[in-house]
């Protein structure tokens, strides 16, 4: 064998070998890219389901409080907001955001109808939407860390390279702005 043709064997090896990681680097986006996309449709599963328990909500709000309008009226528009396409998860959080803050103040009418607490139907319909809270926060959770990995892909080298060179872009986290959810719990071991 003559040098040329070892030189001409190694980088045939070379390009090779930089082929095969070029692939697997792709499809190691796409399938991220796709984990990224199936969380979001999960969140968007839950949220749906979270607001087509809203009508029912009010109307078993309003049959206790009638003269609460502005309430019920600002609990619509939010749902509404809500319920419509948002360009991407910054504005879908911000929507669900003021629907939080909305429905907040329906609890917080709810809580001067002692009757309407103790109904079997605003329970089962305050459970449901807990149960939907829940599984909206645990999707977050999984949507956001499947985000930074794709995040943490895309930004570093070599992957970055081809990220660049294939479109992939960094995705957006899907984050609450709920004071109540962002606030350190406050604990009291004072004597009562």
């Amino acid at each position: 064998m003559t040098t040329a043709s070892i030189i001409l064997i190694v980088l045939i090896a070379i390009v090779v070998i930089a082929l095969l990681w070029a692939v697997g680097a792709y499809n190691a986006f796409v399938r991220l890219r796709n984990l990224v996309q199936e969380a979001w449709r999960q969140i968007d599963v839950e949220l749906t389901r979270r607001h087509d328990l809203i009508p029912n909500l009010v109307e078993t709000v309003k049959g206790y409080a009638a003269h609460e309008r502005g309430v019920f009226d600002e609990v619509a528009r939010a749902r509404s907001l809500a319920s419509a396409p948002a360009s991407g998860p910054a504005e879908q959080a911000a929507h669900e955001n003021q629907l939080t803050q909305a429905l907040g103040r329906l609890f917080a009418v709810a809580e001067a109808y002692p009757v309407l607490r103790a109904s079997e139907n605003f329970q089962q319909l305050q459970a449901e939407l807990t149960n939907t809270e829940d599984r909206i926060a645990a999707g977050r959770r999984f949507y956001n860390a499947n985000v930074r990995t794709l995040n943490t892909r895309v930004e570093t080298f070599p992957n970055n390279i081809i990220a660049g060179m294939f479109g992939f872009v960094r995705a957006e986290y899907f984050e609450t702005e709920d004071p109540a959810v962002r606030a350190a719990p406050t604990v009291d071991f004072g004597q009562s």
